[in-house]
């Protein structure tokens, strides 16, 4: 029952939205958001004392004819990114209260919409189920960036739409296939680890489902969408596509890609650690050099989820529950420098680094959280940041020696833009402009204090996270 009611208050509030008139929609998501994180938390109870809980699934019949279920379920990696996606739309919904939008009523929709499309993948345990709930969690985001976006949001949010539409394609391919080798002819999440598919199969299988996920994360070379998707989207879209979107992709690969095809994934880990460390290195050079902050951190996204993307296929423990950790931690702390940024751009009406400047000495506020946020989206120690980098680098220290070399990299350089990003924005010389920023209101600093608390919190003590996943981490290693 909590699972399902995770999907209807979203859903059944995102539709009633579209009918709201002046603050009713705002209103109407935050309060919405707000009962999802309660749910949430109250799954979250229940997780720790009876994971096997009746309240915690559902399996309904769907098409019988078709071998489909309505099967919804949670098992700690599912349940931690459903926290993960409450906490982000309450926050995003709290900064954003005092925004107006065009047709808010429709923005506001839209936005719980998408919020249900992705507790529907995190729970899904129905191949069928998990392939039209990926696609409900992208259609409101196409319109939501094509109709609130940039200048250019029209081709930018077409080339989205062509990538995304291309691997959801590819990925439907592989469904049907592994469908049609079941013995029931079952979409359950059941038949299709069943191990009905012969190692052959799985060989070319991998790629159908590992392209699909990769545009989403995105790996290397499946990434050009994602600078112009953020650049181009409103603020709070691009949160949800950094913060939880690009998830979908790192959660498929472990829920459907490495316990279906086991043998595909043995077979072509090399090649898919290697893509992304070459994600890492090449986003984190672009990053350096970037003058636009959005764009930077859109690259500087594209380099930590190439190193999740890595820690997955080094097929061992450390590996596996340091990217898990790191997709709650990473979500929190892109949503807080987007946050920084919807403020400073809110304020200022301008993205160029060089334009700024001297921040600090106007909005202290504003430059103490974008501080200690940038500083935990580089996983300096004692912030959440940490420990899933240092068992990421511990897994793939052990899957290859050289691989960690070249990948730790990546933290070098992480830290000359992020901290070339900080000098620019709030220290140095200010100009005309940024003498006229004004400070954190009440609901901007709320949701940093959170975020912060956040990051500090999980940094000091990460074992609740870790014992959250660690029963995924178990399930996964079992299958290789």
């Amino acid at each position: 029952m909590l699972t399902v009611l995770l999907i209807l208050i979203p859903l059944v509030a995102g539709l009633v939205t579209f009918g709201l008139k002046g603050s009713g929609p705002k209103m109407l998501g935050l309060i919405a958001s707000l009962a999802s994180l309660a749910v949430t938390v109250g799954a979250l109870f229940q997780f720790r004392t009876d994971p096997g809980a009746a309240a915690l699934k559902l399996d309904a019949s769907w098409i019988p004819q078709l071998g489909a279920k309505f099967t919804l379920g949670m098992d700690g990696m599912g349940l931690m990114l459903c926290l993960l996606t409450a906490i982000s739309f309450l926050l995003i919904f709290i900064v954003i209260y005092n925004r107006e939008y065009e047709r808010a009523n429709s923005f506001y929709g839209l936005m719980l919409l998408s919020q249900a499309g992705l507790v529907g993948v995190f729970t899904a345990y129905d191949a069928l189920l998990f392939y039209v709930f990926w696609e409900l969690a992208l259609i409101p985001v196409y319109f939501l960036c094509s109709l609130w976006g940039g200048e250019k949001r029209i081709p930018v949010t077409f080339k989205f739409f062509v990538y995304t539409f291309a691997g959801s394609l590819l990925m439907l391919v592989g469904l049907i296939y592994i469908y049609l080798q079941t013995p029931e002819h079952s979409f359950s999440y059941a038949s299709f680890v069943s191990g009905a598919v012969s190692p052959e199969d799985q060989s070319w299988l991998f790629w159908l489902f590992f392209v699909a996920f990769a545009i989403k994360m995105p790996v290397f070379p499946f990434h050009t969408w994602q600078p112009d998707a953020y650049e181009q989207s409103p603020t709070p879209v691009t949160m949800v596509l950094s913060g939880i979107m690009v998830k979908m992709g790192l959660f498929g690969v472990v829920r459907w890609l490495l316990p279906v095809l086991p043998k595909g994934a043995y077979m072509w880990s090399d090649v898919a650690i290697v893509l992304s460390i070459i994600g890492i290195i090449y986003a984190s050079c672009i990053a350096i050099v970037q003058s636009d902050i959005k764009r930077l951190i859109a690259y500087s996204s594209i380099a930590h989820i190439g190193l999740m993307s890595a820690a997955i296929f080094t097929n061992n423990e450390q590996g596996l529950q340091g990217m898990m950790v790191q997709m709650f931690n990473h979500g929190v702390n892109i949503i807080g420098l987007w946050i920084i940024v919807e403020i400073i751009q809110n304020r200022l009406k301008i993205k160029n680094l060089n334009e700024m400047g001297g921040i600090a000495q106007y909005a202290p506020g504003i430059a103490i959280f974008l501080v200690v946020i940038s500083l935990a989206n580089i996983g300096l120690p004692l912030t959440n940041g940490f420990i899933g980098e240092f068992l990421m680098f511990s897994g793939l220290f052990q899957y290859n020696v050289w691989f960690m070399a070249v990948a730790g990299l990546g933290i070098i350089l992480a830290a000359v833009y992020t901290l070339n990003m900080v000098q620019k924005v709030i220290f140095g010389q200010s100009n005309a402009l940024t003498e006229t920023t004004t400070d954190l209101k009440a609901n901007e600093l709320v949701v940093l204090i959170a975020i912060t608390g956040i990051i500090l919190v999980l940094g000091f003590y990460p074992k609740p996270m870790l014992e959250l996943v660690s029963s995924t981490t178990e399930l996964v290693n079992k299958v290789y």
